[in-house]
């Protein structure tokens, strides 16, 4: 009798597998689905390493020449700052000149 019982458990175990075997097509189906989102989504992250990789290129670019820029301001007002002794030595000696005419038209003049 327990064969009989083991054989009808069997069956209806049988029964039951084969009855949720129908049930599987749908989550085969959502599982191709779910398959699908995750490589679109391996693109889509494929795709936004690629724009931040040159984003940070382009970033990187724009640190360089603005330390380009940096350098060649601080050379322009290193020249900026020689033409400006330049010009004050320049009028000092003018200055002295004329100083030196007056002092020589006071002296014809006196005379």
């Amino acid at each position: 009798m327990n064969k009989t019982i083991v054989l009808k458990l069997a069956a209806a175990a049988a029964v039951v597998a084969l009855a949720g075997c129908t049930d599987i097509k749908p989550l085969q189906a959502d599982i191709a689905s779910l398959k699908d989102q995750v490589s679109k989504l391996q693109t889509d992250v494929s795709a936004a390493k690629a724009s931040a990789d040159a984003a940070s290129r382009s970033a990187s670019a724009a640190q360089s020449s603005a330390s380009q820029a940096a350098q060649a301001a601080s050379g322009a007002q290193s020249t900026a700052n020689q033409a400006l002794s330049a010009a004050q030595a320049a009028q000092s000696s003018v200055d002295a000149t004329n100083e030196k005419i007056d002092r020589m038209f006071k002296k014809s003049v006196s005379k």
